[in-house]
């Protein structure tokens, strides 16, 4: 009997090293490769294109099949996040029955490193049969999808990254990097606001650092832990703790602020006056000159003035502009609320 040859033990496999001058230039040629494109891009071709994409009275449709597919799939999502009507169109579903969704005031962009993917070529027929305006934007030329689209846009591609010159790692690069500036540039033409960026964004960060105000995030009312400046400290300790704010809002019989005492006053105080506590007011311990802050504030600027120079706070008062109490938002709202 002939004998098997057993696997070697983990350790004793050779492993495959990365060498690290070798990765520095295919960062190297890559760059060059990308620098190509920018180089002889027709700016005039693209200046045609992002007007017509700007002109457009309908939705703005992207198509492609593989990674293609995914860039145009990507650059409709920016648009769709910068309020512009996209979306992405399935070549391969189109064919069956999506294509219902083009009308005659629609734009069809067609992303191929190629420009001759039989799954494009098969739906460029029945696009123009809706009406559609087609647009292919490719690397390759002459091509398939050029005698069939109302304009045709170049990328100029020099090579792929790829040693084969197959894998499409810089075509599809150039490809982002096209439809990502485009849709910056209709950005700047249909001059969107930051306020209405960030209504399209109302989940995230970005959304709620541009949409909330201190008014929607403050505590107000009944959650406000208040006293009078002749309370006795001792007597307002569940006032102190209860609210959950750390400290006390000290206010006139109008409402007006006359200042704060936190817990941090309280455990100095205690350190400083020892049983002379128990006869202190509020008013005579109380910081007279707090950081406060208006309702219609920024929720993101709270958040700077509470971390301002020289220490930072974990509330502030919010008051009218006659000084009366509104409310008070602390550190923990804001977190809480994802800034």
């Amino acid at each position: 009997m002939g004998s098997l040859s057993l696997p070697l033990p983990r350790e004793q496999e050779e492993k495959s090293t990365m060498d690290q001058t070798k990765l520095l230039n295919l960062f190297k040629a890559q760059q060059n490769y990308l620098n190509h494109f920018f180089q002889n891009l027709d700016l005039s071709q693209t200046l045609t294109f992002t007007q017509t994409l700007l002109n457009c009275r309908g939705t703005i449709f992207f198509t492609g099949v593989g990674k293609s597919g995914f860039v145009a799939q990507k650059i409709s999502q920016t648009l769709i996040s910068l309020g512009i009507k996209s979306g992405f169109l399935s070549p391969v579903d189109a064919l069956h029955g999506d294509i219902g969704i083009l009308a005659s005031d629609d734009l069809l962009v067609l992303f191929s490193k190629s420009g001759n993917s039989e799954e494009l070529l098969r739906l460029v027929p029945c696009a123009k049969a809706k009406g559609a305006y087609l647009i292919s934007v490719t690397s390759v030329k002459p091509n398939g999808l050029m005698g069939f689209c109302d304009l045709n846009v170049h990328l100029p591609l020099e090579r792929e990254l790829c040693p084969f010159d197959l894998a499409p790692v810089t075509s599809t690069a150039i490809q982002m990097v096209f439809g990502d500036t485009v849709a910056i540039a209709l950005m700047g033409a249909r001059n969107l606001s930051k306020k209405e960026y960030a209504a399209n964004h109302p989940a995230g960060r970005i959304g709620k650092s541009l949409i909330f105000k201190v008014k929607d995030l403050m505590k107000k009312k009944e959650e406000l832990p208040v006293c009078r400046e002749v309370d006795l400290i001792m007597d307002q300790l569940v006032e102190l703790t209860s609210k959950g704010c750390g400290c006390l809002l000290v206010i006139d019989d109008d409402h007006h602020l006359l200042g704060t005492f936190t817990d941090g006053d309280l455990r100095r105080t205690l350190k400083a006056s020892g049983e002379r506590i128990f006869k202190l007011s509020v008013g005579e311990m109380c910081n007279r000159n707090p950081r406060t802050i208006g309702p219609d504030a920024m929720a993101v600027d709270a958040m700077q003035k509470m971390e301002s120079p020289p220490s930072p706070v974990q509330f502030l008062p919010v008051i009218s502009d006659d000084n009366v109490l509104i409310g008070i938002v602390t550190l923990h709202d804001l977190v809480s609320a994802g800034l």
